[in-house]
């Protein structure tokens, strides 16, 4: 059940970051929750494996690097998904920057309201 609400949050933070942003279209909330699956993988399974390949460029850069990685991770699920356009690199770099935003106050929340129960 925990991971079907990561889903539908991760959903939701898509389709808000998509909605600020010109630069990002997205069809539908249903493409949304799609393209948050598809984030979550390439997350777990293609940024592990960029970020070995690029462990050099991530020192010299004092850490920024990861930020050029989850922009490519963005415009991989855009040729991945139909109904997701990142118009270009800036725009996935911008969109990875707020979408990171939107998950941490949203993660924020959900673990204030655990916080709550295990205090009662």
């Amino acid at each position: 059940m925990n991971i079907l609400a990561k889903i539908l949050v991760s959903g939701l933070a898509v389709f808000i970051t998509a909605y600020l942003l010109p630069g990002v279209t997205i069809d539908g909330y249903i493409t949304a929750l799609i393209v948050g699956v598809v984030l979550a993988l390439l997350n777990t399974i293609v940024k592990p494996i960029l970020i070995i390949l690029t462990i050099p460029a991530t020192i010299l850069s004092l850490g920024l690097f990861l930020f050029v990685i989850n922009a490519i991770i963005i415009m991989l699920a855009d040729n991945l998904v139909g109904g997701f356009e990142v118009r270009n690199f800036w725009w996935a770099l911008l969109f990875s920057i707020i979408l990171s935003l939107v998950n941490s106050i949203f993660d924020q929340t959900d673990s204030s309201k655990k916080n709550k129960n295990i205090n009662e």
